[in-house]
């Protein structure tokens, strides 16, 4: 898997999961260890995190309305809008919990879609 991400470095922005070490920094090519990353997709802010400080329920207090606040901690898949963001959580594709479907998010364009296989 690490050769396989690498060979993707420069189209991959990750943030650092619980289960992420200083050692997957050292074999990986590409950053990880960022608590969280604020992006744009087209006019669409996307503010990523792995979930463990921030939720639809305790969102950062600086999020701009209509902005998409993403997490994937608790591995269950999520799409809702509450209080002027959306909250995503794509899930997991190998290990989805509370009985939802092996999911994934794609953003392209200022678009983000859960997509559950």
């Amino acid at each position: 898997v690490i050769a396989l991400l690498n060979e993707h470095k420069k189209d991959i922005l990750a943030v650092r999961g619980n289960c992420d070490t200083e050692v997957d920094q050292m074999v990986l090519e590409f950053p990880i260890m960022a608590e969280y990353i604020y992006v744009t997709s087209g006019d669409t802010v996307i503010f990523a995190t792995h979930g463990h400080h921030h939720s639809v329920t305790t969102p950062p207090v600086f999020l701009p309305e209509g902005a998409i606040l993403m997490t994937g901690h608790t591995h269950v898949a999520c799409d809702v809008t509450k209080d002027g963001f959306r909250y995503m959580n794509p899930g997991s594709p190998s290990i989805p919990k509370n009985g939802t479907a092996p999911s994934f998010i794609i953003i392209e364009d200022g678009r983000a879609e859960l997509i559950a296989f």
